[in-house]
């Protein structure tokens, strides 16, 4: 409980007086536990501030702290570069969640102190591992992450932790909980508040210190790098807050900006002054804070506008998605702001904005995105409309259950209610309504199950609106009814009758001549029940449609569903079924009577049929007589027909002949009526069934064009007939054609780039030669003029000095430059080129090649580390694996019984680090399954079970079996006991196996890429090496790569492919062992569709599982073995080493480099038989294989004595040979580059010629038919084919025009323009004069009637589409391409700049270190101009003793005190050089210093000035540093 006045928690009050000691110790146990609650909650929000995350509760944070995942993932917060993600074990929690503590959990304990030391928190503060994984005090792991927030928050890297100390509020169960925790741990509490003054103590900084950060932050700035900038404000002596790593440049930008306008504010600095306040043109700590904050609050505004627009984005293209859970979230994002949005109204916004949304553009006449007003608006609207139908809901469900009690007056309250929305709701039918409403909602349940019987808001209405009808149609029958009875009362038959016709009252069968019948009938009736009916209350019961009863007094005009209280059941009035009997009887009399005096035309006919009866008689005795006479009766009747036939005939015949014209005419007429009549039915019947008409033309008309389609698509030279039928598909748009010149130009524009960068990366290596000449110039110098003394001493001064520098390949000069290079050639030809590799590995011994994998080729692919050395190592195993079955395999058994080299190889690579996780990821669920179940045990062999039988019956009856205990299969299985428990096994394996089975079946997706690849190019190498193999054989063959050779070991030994984790001590039981051997035993069976016979005959009942597995195996392997090439896989092409910024880099020792070199000199012949292969020229430019001393420039510890010397002994030779040993295991990274980067000059014209003729071809085939393309460009064109050619392009001209007006039309060119205008017959010239320049290139002929155009206009058509998308890709492809050779130009030219720079920096550094040496000889500025324009002169005796002169042709020795040299500085690194020889002055020479540099790298000794003089190269250089640049 809290007390209310200081919100803390208090125990309860004593009833009478003090409390005692016990209590006010309990009182304090319990403040300091729920002080100690407070500060926990403190740390959870403070981490999940930092995190981003959820904890777990404040009561449960201290269990959860022990793991060390949050603190690790805290370190990560405040020091990625100690803690990066990947190292924190079990980040999802997986592991523990499932088994608890590891030991391993511990190192992210350690982490978190590593990082805290990193930041330079005190230590004072760290709690070891064991308070955390061992929770034995974990009040200071709390008390170290406060101090870690207070010194985070100082660094500006951390938010400031909360103070919730009488906010915070527990219950008493958690604070009694912590107290006893707390007593537990037995320790005394740290004081959370002493732990600034503690951080200010170990962190004291002076003023000094403050004042030296905030300096060095000003020089930063004043140096525009951003990121040292970064660095001095994140200095902790400087104390600034809130400084973010991301806003380095912002920072820059604004504390530059801020101390430029303090500088233009600053006044004058005057000489006198040289002592003035530094901060009036520097910034102050406050200034510069001041800037740090306001960046930041920038940045939080920019952040929050950016989220703001990312979230109305989201919402509106959610509205679009049809996706609620989507939307929902959306709307709630806090960036937004929207209120009120519930999730359980997720439907309606969806379809309140979508509805909104659709309006609005509907207005706008295009996609208009809502405002967060109209949003909102739409928000409040759904709620309005949600609340809405939840009280309607509400009220439904309150009507059923209204129903279910039979309470009428609930319902009747119900309807009224306005939630509901009912309407017609009458009082005087309350019960009635009860009634309908129950018969409905049995109906309903008799219709649907008893949960779904419940009324809707529409049956409810409905069964109101019927209520109502019922009364309106029982009062209306009732007052007709009572007005029968008041008609017949009075005794108007005329009045009765009319009553009776009414339609209220229901009275059928009604006859008007029966009205005076009626009205006797009924007043009989109606006299003899008012008889019966004296003292009758007045009421009348009725009974209307379905069985509902109707109460109506007639006197008062009241009615009633509830029977009245006063009613007894007698009535003084006939009811309507009293009416309706007498009515019926008295019609039915009178149609009786009707009846009878309509009988005459009855008897009539029965006569007529009598008389009938007798004349049929007469006839059948007639017909009975000619029938027995009938051979007679014939024969008269031929005669006599023949004799009237015959005369007829001759009358016709005569009567034709005498009227021929006659005939004729009319014989025309009769036929053209005839043929009209014909047509007439025949246009008739098509009309009828014109649908069928129709469908027969379309199948017709279908089957013609598939037959002209087959041709098209099966002919390699279609003719052009057919072509023409098939243009429309065709359809070459101007996107398509511009597409096309586009790719063309995009190619050309792709190689020009790549020259240029060629061009730019050859520069850049000369820059950095010239770099590096400086700086060994800088270091060197002096070796050089020590070098240079002892050269005198020896030869007294007569020659010059040769640079001397450490031999090795690493070293900056020009051989050992040539020979790094010619092996970063070397490497590069054998990476990119697969054959070399390929060969190699069939060459050398069986025994090697593993060895060879290991250490060379695998390192040379960096062990597949990214896609490209991953993709050109697949490459290398696809030819390997064509080669060794080219040349080395007969049969598919060699490759499922032998072992051969690449898929050894293959499969080594891919069960090593890369595909293990894989094999884990799907065995290691089943393994654990088989070797935790203790009782599964698999005895596939009979005699193994029967004397397993017999061992438990011995154990069971105390006495020895009388069995004999060896058996062989067939007796063991003798026994029925043997055969049920081989029964059994055989079930638990085939079920054990299936689970293996189908988690194999369902990874195909966990097979690495490269296995599967491999595996594809298996299958398509047999296949075309043995076409006639069935494909089942060579699935099988590929079955037993990827099965047997991949993932049965793993199954068999799970302990020895890491896919199960074991202790050394406990390893597989032979039990487990043999179980998973059994398993992998059935599914190698199943794999290679092998059945169990001989050994294994008592396994054959699993034959039949075995086929049945090899069909779901086989299309296992398929699938497996079918895979997307590996360019597009990798996404690799043509250019993929010619647009990376970094070349690729082989890290590779030295006796791997010495004994590949070996390898490929030994076996040069078969890896590259062509003696114009480009590895032969590298070879001859790496030369001869060097030795490790030779490659390294290294000497050995012993140097080989002198000729006539005392040899080295066996020692020396052996400690020699041991340094060379450790030499040669030194790791060296070559950069790799192509020697042979050279394109041909593409031919992107020619092409673009050929595809404009295309197009003009396809103009000219869609006016103009012929046999051939010359037929029809040599056949004169109709004026009919010439105006469908002008209409056609004005047509297409309309379309353009028309397009062209709603949005950019297509940019044409000039050729494209005038081409597409030309005349039918300008086009076929156009045409010719195009056939006749690609028929000198080659690419069309005219003998074959140029059948290549329609050859490639039919391929068009076949690859219409195909080709536009693949043409789309490659455009795609080209156009990043070129953005990535853009940026790496770019990026040579930035260094190129910089080297420029940094060359011009160092020369004038060593001008200025010229110019220090002199001071106080001259003022700063003589010494600066004379560090530029200096100028020394010698007489050449002089520099001929300084050995600069070597010697001056035709000038005596003696002759050269008369020569005098001048070398004047004009600029940096570059000098005049003029000399007088015997008084004649010679022309100036201008020397630049890094050409002199540039000479010596070469190793030029001597150069020749003036054409006369030989200058020493080195001694010259040495002269310039010491004259010039104080060296």
């Amino acid at each position: 409980m809290f007390d209310e006045d200081d919100s803390l928690p208090v125990a309860a009050e004593p009833r009478f007086g003090r409390a005692s000691g016990a209590e006010m110790d309990l009182r304090r146990k319990e403040q300091i536990a729920y002080e100690y609650l407070c500060h926990l909650e403190e740390a959870k929000l403070w981490m999940e501030a930092c995190l981003e995350d959820e904890l777990p509760p404040t009561t449960e944070l201290e269990e959860a702290l022990r793991n060390g995942v949050s603190l690790a993932r805290l370190s990560h917060f405040f020091a990625p570069e100690v803690v990066p993600k990947k190292r924190i074990y079990d980040i999802d929690l997986k592991r523990f969640e499932e088994k608890g503590l590891h030991f391993k959990h511990t190192d992210n304990i350690n982490y978190w102190v590593n990082a805290m030391r990193k930041v330079g928190l005190p230590p004072i503060f760290y709690p070891t591992t064991t308070d955390i994984y061992d929770r034995k005090n974990m009040p200071k792991v709390v008390y170290c992450i406060h101090a870690l927030s207070i010194y985070l928050f100082k660094l500006g890297k951390a938010p400031q932790i909360q103070d919730l100390h009488g906010i915070a509020e527990f219950t008493e169960e958690e604070i009694s909980a912590m107290q006893k925790a707390l007593e537990q741990y037995g320790i005394q509490m740290p004081h959370f508040g002493k732990i600034g003054g503690i951080l200010a103590k170990e962190m004291s900084v002076d003023e000094a210190a403050v004042h030296a950060a905030i300096l060095a932050i000003n020089e930063a700035i004043d140096h525009g790098d951003s990121a040292a900038t970064l660095a001095a404000l994140n200095n902790p002596v400087a104390g600034l807050l809130n400084v973010e790593l991301t806003n380095a440049e912002r920072y820059q930008e604004s504390l530059a900006k801020e101390k430029a306008e303090k500088v233009a504010k600053a006044p004058p600095r005057s000489d006198d002054d040289a002592e003035g306040d530094v901060y009036d043109y520097m910034l102050t700590k406050k200034e510069i804070q001041g800037c740090v904050t306001g960046v930041g609050v920038i940045v939080q505004q920019e952040i929050a506008a950016k989220k703001f627009a990312a979230g109305m984005d989201t919402i509106n293209s959610e509205i679009e998605s049809d996706d609620v859970e989507a939307l929902v979230r959306s709307l709630q994002n806090p960036a937004v702001g929207l209120a009120n949005v519930d999730a359980s109204n997720g439907a309606y916004y969806l379809d309140v904005l979508k509805g909104m949304k659709a309006e609005k553009g509907a207005v706008a006449g295009d996609s208009v995105p809502l405002t967060k007003d109209e949003i909102q608006a739409g928000v409040q609207k759904s709620n309005e409309s949600a609340q809405e139908d939840r009280e309607l809901a509400a009220a439904v469900a309150s009507i059923n259950d209204a129903i279910d009690k039979e309470d009428a007056d609930a319902l009747f309250a119900v309807l009224q209610a306005t939630g509901a929305k009912l309407h017609d709701v009458e009082t005087a039918q309350k019960v009635h309504y009860l009634a309908v409403m129950a018969e409905a909602k049995k109906h309903k349940g008799e219709i649907f199950s008893e949960s779904e019987a419940s009324l809707n808001q529409g049956e409810i209405q409905s069964g109101i609106q019927q209520a109502n009808y019922h009364a309106a149609e029982a009062l209306a029958l009732a007052s007709s009814i009572s007005s029968i009875n008041s008609a017949v009362e009075v005794g108007d038959s005329a009045a009765t009758l009319a009553s009776l016709q009414a339609k209220p009252a229901k009275i059928k069968r009604i006859t008007a001549e029966c009205a005076d019948a009626y009205q006797e009938k009924l007043k009989a009736a109606l006299e003899s029940k008012k008889e019966m009916a004296v003292g009758s209350s007045g009421w009348t019961e009725y009974e209307v449609e379905h069985g509902y009863v109707f109460y109506y007094n007639p006197s008062t005009a009241e009615y009633s569903w509830e029977k009245p209280a006063e009613h007894d059941g007698r009535t003084s009035e006939l009811i309507q079924s009293e009416i309706q009997a007498i009515v019926s009887r008295v019609s039915a009399d009178f149609d009786r009577e009707t009846l009878l005096k309509s009988k005459e035309p009855l008897i009539i006919q029965l006569q007529a049929r009598v008389r009938g009866l007798l004349i049929r008689r007469k006839f059948r005795n007639r017909v009975r007589f000619l029938r027995e006479q009938e051979p007679h009766v014939v024969k008269l009747q031929a005669n006599w027909k023949g004799a009237k036939q015959r005369r007829a005939f001759k009358d016709r015949l005569q009567y034709f002949s005498d009227n021929v014209a006659a005939v004729v005419k009319i014989q025309a007429f009769v036929r053209g009526w005839l043929a009209r009549r014909q047509y007439e039915r025949r246009t008739k019947y098509m009309k009828d069934n014109v649908a069928a008409v129709v469908k027969i033309q379309s199948w017709l008309r279908g089957h013609q064009a598939r037959k002209r389609y087959k041709n098209l698509m099966n002919a390699d030279r279609p003719p052009v007939e057919t072509v023409r039928k098939f243009l429309h598909l065709l359809d070459h748009s101007d996107l398509d054609f511009s597409e096309e010149l586009e790719l063309q130009k995009m190619k050309a524009k792709i190689v020009t780039e790549i020259r240029a960068n060629q061009q730019l990366e050859a520069d850049l290596n000369v820059m950095d030669i010239k770099i590096g000449l400086l700086v060994r110039n800088r270091l060197e110098l002096q070796d050089v003029v020590n070098h240079g003394r002892r050269l005198k001493k020896r030869r007294g001064g007569d020659s010059g000095i040769a640079a001397v520098a450490p031999k090795g390949l690493k070293t900056l000069s020009k051989e050992s430059r040539q020979r790094l290079e010619a092996y970063q050639h070397l490497f590069y030809l054998l990476q990119t080129n697969p054959n070399y590799f390929a060969k190699l590995v069939f060459e050398m011994p069986q025994s090697r090649t593993n060895k060879f994998m290991e250490n060379v080729v695998l390192t040379v692919f960096n062990y597949a580390s990214n896609q490209r050395e991953e993709y050109l190592l697949l490459k290398l195993f696809e030819t390997a694996l064509k080669e060794e079955i080219t040349s080395k395999v007969d049969t598919l058994k060699e490759i499922i019984t032998g072992n051969p080299t690449v898929i050894k190889m293959v499969v080594h690579f891919n069960r090593g680090a890369r595909g293990q996780s894989q094999l884990r990821e799907l065995l290691q669920p089943l393994v654990n399954e088989i070797i935790s179940n203790k009782s599964l045990v698999f005895h596939t062999s009979p005699v193994d079970v029967y004397k397993a039988w017999i061992n438990q019956m011995e154990q069971e009856t105390g006495q020895a079996s009388k069995l004999p205990y060896d058996v062989s299969n067939d007796q063991a299985l003798s026994h029925e006991d043997v055969k049920r428990r081989m029964g059994d096994t055989i079930r638990a394996l085939k079920d054990a196996t299936g689970k293996f089975l189908s988690s194999i079946l369902q990874s195909v997706s966990k097979i690495p890429y490269g296995m599967r690849y491999v595996a594809m190019q298996l299958r398509l190498a047999l296949k075309e090496k043995f076409p006639d193999v069935d494909d089942d054989d060579i699935l099988k063959t590929v079955g037993n790569l990827i099965y047997y050779r991949y993932m049965n070991p793993a199954i068999v030994a799970p302990d020895a492919f890491d896919i199960v984790s074991l202790t050394a001590d406990k390893g597989l039981s032979p039990e487990q062992r043999r179980n998973l051997g059994s398993i992998a035993k059935v599914l190698q069976h199943a794999a290679a569709n092998k059945q169990f016979e001989g050994e294994n005959a008592a396994l054959a009942p699993l034959n039949s599982y075995i086929t049945e597995a090899y069909q779901r195996f086989r299309s296992f392997f398929l699938r497996a073995s079918t895979v997307e090439d590996a360019e597009t896989h990798f996404n690799i092409d043509q250019y993929m080493d010619l647009v990376t910024l970094s070349k690729p880099v082989v890290y590779i020792s030295v006796k791997e480099i010495i004994s590949t070199h070996l390898l490929l000199l030994e076996h040069e012949e078969a890896i590259a038989s062509d003696p114009d292969d480009p590895i032969h020229e590298v070879l001859r430019d790496v030369g001869p294989v060097p030795d490790v001393s030779t490659l390294l420039g290294v000497d050995p510890v012993f140097p080989d004595p002198p000729p006539g010397g005392k040899p080295l002994s066996e020692d020396h030779i052996q400690i020699n040979q041991e340094r060379m040993n450790e030499h040669a295991k030194t790791e060296m990274s070559l950069t790799l580059t192509s020697k042979f980067e050279t394109f041909e000059d593409d031919d992107s014209d020619t092409k673009a010629l050929f595809v404009r003729t295309k197009r003009l071809v396809v103009e000219v085939l869609r006016v103009q038919p012929g046999d051939t393309l010359t037929a029809v460009l040599y056949t004169p064109a109709t004026e009919e084919q010439e105006e469908y050619h002008q209409e056609h392009l004005k047509k297409r001209q309309e379309k353009e025009d028309a397009a062209a007006e709603k949005q950019e039309g297509l940019n044409r060119t000039i050729s494209m323009h005038g081409d597409d205008l030309l005349p039918l017959e300008g086009m076929k010239r156009k045409i010719q004069r195009n056939l006749r320049l690609l028929e000198a290139d080659g690419l069309v002929s005219g003998e074959k009637d140029y059948e290549e155009i329609i050859s490639a206009i039919g391929r068009d058509i076949r690859n219409q589409h195909r080709y536009r998308q693949q043409r789309k890709r490659e455009l795609a492809r080209l156009r990043q391409t070129a953005s990535h050779l853009n940026q790496k130009a770019t990026f040579f030219e930035e260094q190129i700049d910089y080297y420029n720079q940094y060359i011009k920096m160092c020369l004038d550094n060593l001008a200025k270190a010229k110019g220090k040496q002199r001071r106080g000889m001259f003022s700063k500025q003589k010494e600066d101009v004379q560090a530029v324009r200096q100028s020394i002169k010698y007489s050449g005796q002089k520099l001929r003793e300084k050995g600069v002169i070597v010697e001056i042709e035709g000038v005596p020795s003696h002759q050269l005190r008369n020569v005098t040299f001048e070398i004047s500085a004009t600029d940096v690194g570059v000098f005049d050089v003029s000399a007088r020889f015997m008084g004649v002055s010679m022309e100036k020479v201008e020397i630049i210093f890094q050409d002199l540099l540039q000479l010596q790298y070469e190793g030029v000794a001597v150069m020749k000035m003036f054409g006369r003089a030989k200058i020493n190269v080195n001694l010259l250089i040495y002269l310039i540093n010491k004259k010039f640049y104080g060296k």
